[in-house]
């Protein structure tokens, strides 16, 4: 295993009731590097995505076989806490959902849960984060106004921010720009470039031109299977599969 790995997957299959949606994955994410999971809607890789940090908890009846484990530690074993995992590993929804609250109180909404109730604190931490975010610029004015008058692309930036003001160590994405115009998408493109210096970034994504500008890897699932993995422009280039090389060249999915 090489010391830059951050998430090894060995073996997992992921169950909702009887309906298997992953079957027998492996995959090894790198620390401070951007892997982006292509395929086919229904494909498994949202699911994927939410066993990195146990949000299928939530779902009733389902089960995991198989290994997660994040610096090496077993991230389903019985001593794990899960808010805690949560802290480390923040996520980020295709549809920006800021809560219905000031611009501020969202960004600090994560920071409050974990105790912080330092003004001054507070407040570093949120103009950190919307810094970190690229947003400080744009808001910095308007912090007690009503996060749902931001555009799109800013409540998107928001939610990055807000993610980010908890000091994760993984940053999960599915979908975070699917429903923004091009120059928004850009941004957060660029973003997430950035991001990647302090953080180890895992995006779901249905573009794969996307997938192609800003990831360092790529796995490409069909019907709960990992096909192929490797770095982004030898599955974009050279593909081993069959199977891959269908998918990217558009002949179906």
């Amino acid at each position: 295993m090489a010391n830059n790995t951050k998430i090894v997957v060995e073996n997992l299959n992921f169950y909702y009731g009887n309906d298997k949606a992953l079957k027998d994955v492996s995959m090894l994410i790198q620390e401070n590097k951007i892997t982006a999971l292509i395929g086919p809607s229904g494909c498994g890789k949202s699911t994927f995505l939410r066993v990195l940090n146990r949000m299928n908890d939530l779902i009733h009846g389902t089960r995991l076989e198989g290994k997660v484990l994040i610096d090496r530690h077993d991230i389903y074993s019985n001593t794990t806490d899960v808010v805690e995992l949560r802290k480390r590993v923040g996520m980020v929804f295709q549809k920006s959902n800021p809560f219905p609250k000031s611009i501020f109180d969202n960004v600090a909404y994560g920071s409050r849960a974990h105790g912080i109730r330092d003004k001054t604190r507070l407040t570093n931490i949120v103009e950190e984060s919307l810094k970190k975010a690229a947003l400080w610029d744009e808001v910095k004015d308007k912090l007690k106004q009503p996060a749902m008058d931001l555009s799109g692309g800013q409540q998107q930036r928001l939610c990055i921010a807000r993610a980010l003001a908890i000091n994760p160590e993984i940053i999960l994405m599915d979908e975070p720009a699917s429903a923004l115009d091009p120059i928004s998408t850009a941004k957060i493109e660029e973003l997430i470039r950035i991001l990647k210096e302090k953080y180890t970034i895992v995006i779901v994504t249905h573009n794969m031109q996307q997938a192609a500008r800003v990831s360092d890897y790529t796995g490409f699932f069909l019907l709960g299977e990992l096909i192929e993995f490797s770095d982004t422009n030898k599955i974009f280039t050279s593909p081993q599969d069959r199977r891959t090389e269908e998918y990217i060249t558009g002949r179906f999915g």
